[in-house]
């Protein structure tokens, strides 16, 4: 028997039927199996017909088919990649001297040129998220999906997850290798998904991978289930009740605006706007300036080192002897959409005890007219669980407000991208975090945001960046998860 059986999972069963063509003729695959909405006949082909490829039963079908060979090469999108003889070879050569239960590579988008090579992040404890970019080819071992299922179950009957459940169970019994050259090839860029979970079209989507990723850190140990604990009393002298915290380098298009915005806050407490400019050298500085001749709750704060990042900025500012009980952020680019989003989103803190409270924010253009995807509210939160699936997802959203004195004690780390992932991992972890589900902030897209038009090099190396901190989070978990199990 030859060693590789190939999965083709899409909505397309023509591409599928033509990809089958051309796999079959390779030396090292034995059967191809097609997961498609109809039929799809050929040489060697084994058609599952399902209006949902990615289903857990329809994977269960397809795995039953595949497993009586040693290796299974997964697809995900036939109708968008092509893989060459040498690719699978590569693949195989990997897979059995490696040991891993998952291989996976970087890809070419368009052409197979040095320009066009594709790069995707190394997997990590932490790569918990659904949307992890494996690139065109998942290769697996055999022998590990059938460790994984004999050792944690078989997959759940989902309409979309199995290959996410699948991925999470065989990473708890094998490595998950990158191969560190380009195999196979994408006629297209991938479209980007960065709004994709906060959809309310994707929300039972959002469910099911929110019920396998939980299922995955209970397995490991990383699921948080503890009381909350309260906010520590804080008897730290304050000048206000609460800061508005403006981080900025080199934002004299915008940074009147954000500023105008935090003063106009209609609060029964006292407030001021420490803005944090990280040694600009436009006319930022001097718009400062000005506002704060005008009106003395304007602070203007230079950071003593060169080298902060937006992070590093916070931290001065928490550590000012200006800053309130309370903060809540403000990017220099955005605005807040009444005069009374300081006074609810700091209410909570006040009120509820919460250790930090997150609003919701629309996004605009550079004239305020609103973009796709419009109003993002993070409705896929909840106070029981909502800790543990913000490992999964990309951010916890905005505006956020926090308790200054666990910021303290939780400092943000010294970069400009996923601080307030960062900070927001620690301490929903052990605080309860508050929602407000209606438009607080204002949420600018311009050509100088400092996100827009990322290179493939800069996304993977944030995504990885990301991925690191859920690593480092989930370990922390797991060791706060042993010392109550054996310490009760």
């Amino acid at each position: 028997m030859k060693p590789v059986a190939a999965l083709l999972m899409g909505q397309s069963p023509d591409a599928a039927r033509a990809l089958a063509t051309r796999l079959h003729h390779s030396p090292l695959i034995e059967k191809i199996i097609v997961l498609a909405p109809a039929p799809v006949e050929g040489e060697n082909i084994i058609s599952l017909v399902t209006a949902f490829p990615a289903a857990g039963m329809a994977f269960k079908q397809a795995l039953q088919q595949a497993l009586d060979c040693a290796y299974l090469m997964i697809i995900t999108e036939p109708e968008q990649y092509t893989v060459i003889p040498q690719d699978i070879e590569q693949f195989l050569t990997v897979a059995e001297t490696s040991g891993a239960g998952l291989v996976y590579a970087s890809y070419y988008a368009g052409n197979r040129t040095p320009a066009c090579i594709r790069q995707v992040c190394k997997y990590q404890l932490g790569s918990i998220r659904d949307d992890f970019d494996f690139g065109p080819v998942q290769f697996y071992a055999a022998a590990a999906i059938r460790q994984a299922l004999e050792q944690f179950g078989t997959l759940r009957d989902s309409h979309w997850a199995g290959p996410y459940e699948l991925r999470l169970k065989v990473s708890g019994v094998a490595p998950v290798k990158k191969i560190p050259i380009p195999l196979s090839c994408r006629s297209t860029e991938p479209s980007a998904k960065h709004f994709s979970y906060v959809d309310p079209s994707s929300r039972a989507y959002q469910k099911e991978m929110e019920l396998i990723c939980t299922d995955h850190l209970k397995r490991i140990g990383g699921l948080c289930t503890h009381a909350f604990l309260p906010v520590p009393d804080d008897p730290s002298p304050y000048p206000v009740e609460a800061s508005v915290i403006i981080p900025v380098r080199n934002r004299e298009k915008t940074i009147a605006d954000a500023i105008r915005s935090a003063l106009q806050q209609k609060t029964d407490f006292s407030f001021n706007v420490l803005v944090v400019d990280n040694h600009s050298t436009d006319q930022t500085a001097a718009h400062i300036t000005q506002l704060a001749e005008q009106d003395k709750r304007v602070v203007r704060i230079v950071p003593e080192r060169t080298d902060l990042g937006i992070g590093g900025c916070w931290n001065v500012a928490i550590h000012s002897p200006s800053c309130g009980k309370y903060v809540c952020q403000l990017d220099s680019d955005d605005l807040y959409a009444d005069e009374h989003a300081l006074a609810s989103m700091i209410a909570l803190l006040r009120e509820y005890g919460c250790g930090m409270s997150v609003g919701t924010y629309r996004v605009v253009d550079f004239n305020l007219q609103e973009l796709p995807p419009g109003v993002v509210d993070h409705r896929e939160w909840s106070d029981d669980n909502g800790r543990n699936n913000l490992l999964r997802v990309p951010g916890i959203g905005a505006p956020r407000a926090f308790a200054t004195v666990l910021l303290r004690q939780f400092p943000f780390p010294n970069v400009s991208y996923g601080e307030d992932y960062a900070v927001s991992l620690r301490i929903s972890r052990d605080y309860r975090v508050g929602r407000i589900y209606t438009p607080l902030y204002l949420c600018r897209r311009w050509e100088d945001n400092t996100d827009s038009h990322l290179s493939n090099e800069q996304i993977v190396r944030y995504a990885t960046f990301k991925d690191s901190l859920r690593t480092q989070e989930i370990r922390e978990r797991q060791q706060r998860n042993t010392a109550c199990f054996e310490h009760p």
